[in-house]
């Protein structure tokens, strides 16, 4: 039988209106390669540069997903248990090896466990992702 376990204090505290968090990464060829290997993902646009150079693009770019892998990586380091339920992304613009990005997340509302947090990646002045996302923090059981 499920039980509705309330919300500590603790959890809450952390997760509040207007905190910002960030974390800073740069791809190289080796990640896109094992991410295409552990996913199956093979396109040649992350991964032939002959390929790519006849893109728009002119050269290979990172995965969109793994740069979504940085927003779950910002918060389960900044908000450790919390559990992604719902997201909503773009990418504007792509993400070139070597470039270094920043994964930023700002908390916007919170209610009760969840929170909407605005997630965004961008490097020196373009973003290379941006969108919304849905968290619920982790319930301790009750001590009793």
């Amino acid at each position: 039988m499920w039980r509705r376990v309330p919300v500590p204090v603790v959890a809450a505290a952390r997760l509040h209106v207007g905190r910002r968090v960030s974390l800073t990464k740069v791809f190289e060829a080796r990640h896109v390669e094992l991410f295409a290997e552990l996913t199956g993902d093979r396109n040649p646009l992350h991964l032939d540069a002959a390929y790519a150079a006849g893109t728009a693009f002119g050269k290979p770019i990172v995965h969109g997903v793994l740069v979504n892998g940085l927003i779950s990586a910002v918060l389960g380091v900044h908000f450790p248990g919390c559990v992604l339920l719902r997201q909503d992304i773009r990418f504007p613009a792509p993400l070139f090896l070597g470039e270094q990005v920043v994964a930023e997340a700002e908390v916007r509302k919170v209610k009760m466990s969840f929170a909407s947090v605005a997630v965004t990646c961008s490097v020196r002045d373009k973003v290379v992702m941006e969108g919304e996302v849905t968290v619920r923090m982790p319930e301790k059981p009750s001590v009793e």
